[in-house]
């Protein structure tokens, strides 16, 4: 007797299943990440932001104060776009993921990118056709910078205690304002054109998203190792 004239696999043999394409993978892989961080909930809080800066224009909302205290509520809603942004970096897996997934130093830094795009992108949205103080132009650097205090605590204090550093540096800016300080690293005091101030929120922005990069929010009270 020969195998010769045996082509098929006998019945009730299992095959194994075909390898999914890399660019398959790599998208579910992404995905799965995504999902892991609780990013679908976060564009959500930042949709609402956008609809709250929206209502906040449009409705003309006052607060006591004077013109540098209209300022606070465009500043503490995109204070809350960072700090949502800032949380995202806490990861449920903690040891395994970081053994496992080498995929993590460039997951990390693109998805605080791209949530701080949506973030943007959301707020720009909600300020179209209202007057926003400085225009987008401050909006922007004042989110890039914030968020990037929310990266570097969440490197420092963990993800889930990241918005400790948007909430910190805005008491802080409520204070300057009201002082009158030009320093540049306040920047949301400074002029939307200031070259100095988009200068220290980029770098601030640049410094946190190395830092998730490189080690990941911190988890159970240690840094975590780099990947």
């Amino acid at each position: 007797m020969t195998t010769a004239g045996v082509q098929n696999s006998p019945p009730g043999a299992v095959t194994a299943p075909l390898a999914a394409p890399p660019a398959a993978a790599s998208l579910r892989l992404a995905w799965l990440y995504l999902l892991s961080r609780r990013a679908p909930a976060a564009l959500a809080l930042l949709a609402g932001l956008g609809a709250l800066l929206w209502t906040e224009l449009h409705w003309q909302w006052n607060i006591a104060g004077g013109p540098a205290a209209q300022d606070l509520i465009p500043l503490t809603i995109e204070t809350g776009a960072a700090a949502v942004i800032a949380v995202t970096t806490h990861g449920p897996f903690g040891d395994p993921e970081r053994a496992n997934g080498r995929w993590l130093p460039w997951l990390r830094p693109a998805a605080a990118a791209a949530l701080t795009a949506a973030a943007f992108g959301a707020l720009a949205a909600g300020a179209a056709g209202g007057v926003l103080p400085g225009g987008t132009l401050a909006m922007l650097r004042n989110l890039a910078g914030m968020t990037g205090t929310g990266l570097l605590s969440a490197a420092a204090l963990g993800g889930a205690f990241g918005w400790t550093g948007p909430m910190a540096y805005w008491l802080a800016t409520e204070s300057v304002l009201a002082a009158h300080w030009t320093t540049p690293w306040i920047w949301p005091a400074r002029p939307p054109h200031d070259r100095g101030a988009a200068i220290c929120a980029a770098l601030v922005l640049a410094a946190g998203i190395a830092a998730v990069t490189l080690l990941g929010a911190r988890d159970s009270g240690r840094r975590s190792a780099p990947d």
